[in-house]
């Protein structure tokens, strides 16, 4: 979640941490289920960083 969106949302930068660690200890299941969809973006954000390049060179052309 990038600056802007924790401000719109007005969540700290700790949300992270709060998601990952401090879940387990209060709820395992939903942090269980929070660690499958952060792994999914993890594994899947370098493929959506080189569409977002290839889209802005692609407009640059024009």
């Amino acid at each position: 979640m990038d600056l802007l969106k924790i401000k719109q949302f007005k969540i700290i930068k700790t949300a992270h941490k709060d998601v990952t660690d401090r879940l387990a200890q209060i709820n395992p299941a939903l942090a269980s289920q929070a660690r499958i969809v952060l792994d999914v973006n993890k594994s899947e954000r370098h493929i959506r960083g080189g569409m977002a390049t290839k889209e802005k060179y692609l407009h640059l052309g024009k």
